[in-house]
């Protein structure tokens, strides 16, 4: 079940919740049983918006819990497990939960204390890069020592997430042909702008944990 989406992981959730067969959720929603079932075990299912509708009310559930909605919204909002796991994660684990990149926050100290940004990464040879620009105070904090960056997701619908805090030291990429490669990953910042400088965390310890629900 490592590879199924988080769609597919709340549809079968609830389906199991409800004691609801594949077919009969299929039938309530206008579908194939097959489509359902492969929609349950897709690491990226696609559904128009009517058909997530349907599936929303052959579960008797709404379409923001079904989707993971409630974005503008701090996450955790949800009542916790009965029966919660916390799991520690070895290396190996962090890396490969990371390795499709996204947005992390990067904790550094600056003149008014410590401080946390979000950015957006990729993550070339277990390095995490990412941009930001020429003037950001994270530049002049890169001297001061070791810096962490954290990347976390949250499942609402499950009550599950994980958590994984890269630390070690950062610098700014100026050889061309470690730039040439950073730019080719493909980073790009949703706030856009100039954020042409390229920053690299080579972690000495990456560490983490998996909350699960037994």
């Amino acid at each position: 079940m490592s590879n199924v989406g988080d769609l597919g992981r709340r549809v079968a959730e609830r389906r199991a919740e409800l004691g609801l067969t594949s077919e009969t959720v299929a039938t309530r929603a206008g579908m194939v049983p097959s489509y359902l079932e492969s929609l349950e075990q897709s690491p990226s299912p696609q559904l128009s918006r009517s058909a997530l509708w349907r599936l929303a009310a052959a579960l008797e559930t709404t379409v923001e819990v079904l989707s993971g909605g409630g974005v503008l919204a701090p996450p955790g909002r949800t009542t916790p497990s009965s029966r919660p796991a916390l799991d520690p994660l070895d290396r190996e684990g962090c890396e490969a939960l990371v390795s499709p990149g996204g947005v992390g926050r990067v904790a550094f100290h600056e003149p008014r204390g410590p401080i946390a940004i979000p950015v957006n990464f990729r993550v070339l040879d277990g390095d995490v890069v990412f941009r930001t620009a020429p003037s950001a105070a994270l530049l002049q904090s890169l001297d001061d020592g070791p810096i962490s960056f954290e990347v976390d997701h949250i499942d609402e619908a499950l009550c599950e997430g994980w958590s994984v805090l890269f630390s070690g030291q950062a610098h700014v990429i100026s050889d061309p042909a470690e730039r040439q490669v950073a730019m080719e990953a493909g980073v790009a910042p949703w706030a856009g702008g100039d954020r042409d400088v390229y920053v690299r965390i080579v972690p000495d310890d990456v560490t983490g944990r998996r909350i699960r629900r037994l």
